[in-house]
C-alpha cells in the first residue's frame, strides 16, 4: 500500500558540532490490509519516519512509493490516509461536534456526511455523551478517543497513529485496540508507532523495530517471535499435590518426562516461546 525506499535524513544545524542522521537507508512497506507495529526507544527516528511519511519534512534522500489503492498521485494518496499524532491539538472552546463538524469540512465532506460519521463512531467510541461540551472539560482519554474519530469521518483507506494507546487506562487501552482490529476486519490498513510493546503483539500482524535510525527487523510478529525461540519447552505438572512449572532444553525434555510421568499428574508440555516484549527489550 505505501512503501518507504532507502529513506535517510541528515540534519544540518550551526549549534551542531556535525551533521545527525536520524534516519539512514530505511527501507520498509507497509502491506495493504495489515496492522503494523512501529516500534523503537526514545530518539530511535520513529518521528522523524513519521513526519516524513506524512510529508511534513522532506528526507535528505530516498523516496516514499503510494500504490494505486492510495492513489499514484500525493493529493489523491494523502486524501486517503487518516493521521493521529501523538500530541493533536484541539480548539478548547469549541464542542466535540463543532470540532468533528470543523474536521470533516477540512477533509471535503458535506455536513450530513460528517453527522452519518459521527453518529456511527460516537458510540462505538463511547464519546457520544461529550460531545456537545466544550473540549476544555475533557480527559486525556476523551481527547484520544475524539481524535481517533474524526481521523476515521473520511473513511480512509490507510490510517496513521502515533502512540494512540498512550496515557490511557486500561479500560481505555483495551477499548481502543478493539476498535483498531474492528476497523482493520472492515478493510483499513493499519500503522501505529508505540512504546507499550505488548499492546503492538495483542493485535499486530506485522512489527517495524527501529534503532539509531536504522531498521533492524522488518516482518511478521510470528517470524521474530519463532526466530527467537531457543528450543525451550515448560513442563507444568502435579507432583505431590503441588503445581510445578519446570523448563527444559530439547536434549533434556524426554528424560524428564519419563522421570517425572510414574509420580506426576502432566498438565501440560509447550514451547517457551518469548514474548515481543521480551526480544524488543534485548534489541532496543
Amino acid at each position: 500500500m505505501l512503501e518507504l525506499f532507502e529513506i535517510t535524513k541528515v540534519f544540518n544545524s550551526d549549534l551542531l558540532k556535525k551533521d545527525f542522521v536520524a534516519l539512514k537507508d530505511v527501507s520498509f512497506k507497509i502491506p495493504e490490509g495489515t496492522v503494523m507495529g512501529f516500534l523503537g526507544a526514545n530518539g530511535a527516528g520513529k518521528t522523524t519516519t513519521l513526519k516524513i511519511l506524512m510529508d511534513f519534512i522532506r528526507p535528505t534522500s530516498g523516496k516514499i512509493i503510494f500504490s494505486d489503492t492510495l492513489g499514484t498521485k500525493k493529493k489523491d494518496a494523502f486524501s486517503n490516509i487518516g493521521y493521529l499524532p501523538e500530541r493533536p491539538f484541539f480548539y478548547p472552546h469549541l464542542t466535540g461536534r463543532q470540532f468533528c463538524h470543523y474536521m470533516g469540512e477540512l477533509s471535503g465532506l458535506k455536513k450530513s456526511e460528517v453527522k452519518t460519521q459521527v453518529k456511527k463512531w460516537a458510540s462505538r467510541f463511547k464519546i457520544e455523551f461529550a460531545l456537545d461540551r466544550e473540549i476544555k472539560t475533557y480527559s486525556k482519554g476523551m481527547l484520544q478517543r475524539l481524535g481517533f474519530l474524526v481521523t476515521l469521518l473520511h473513511g480512509p483507506k490507510l490510517v496513521i497513529l502515533d502512540e494512540p494507546l498512550s496515557g490511557l487506562d486500561p479500560i481505555g487501552r483495551k477499548e481502543l485496540k478493539e476498535i483498531i482490529v474492528e476497523i482493520n476486519k472492515l478493510g483499513t490498513t493499519i500503522f501505529f508507532s508505540s512504546h507499550i510493546v505488548s499492546d503492538v503483539e495483542a493485535v499486530c500482524d506485522d512489527v517495524l523495530f527501529i534503532k539509531s535510525g536504522e531498521v533492524l527487523f522488518n516482518g511478521s510478529v510470528d517470524k521474530i517471535i519463532n526466530e527467537n525461540y531457543k528450543g525451550n519447552t515448560i513442563i507444568t505438572y502435579y507432583d505431590n499435590d503441588r503445581l510445578e512449572k519446570r523448563v527444559v532444553t530439547e536434549n533434556e525434555k524426554n528424560e524428564v518426562l519419563k522421570s517425572i510421568a510414574h509420580r506426576s499428574n502432566i498438565i501440560s508440555v509447550e514451547p517457551q516461546r518469548p514474548s515481543l516484549e521480551e526480544i524488543f527489550y534485548k534489541v532496543k
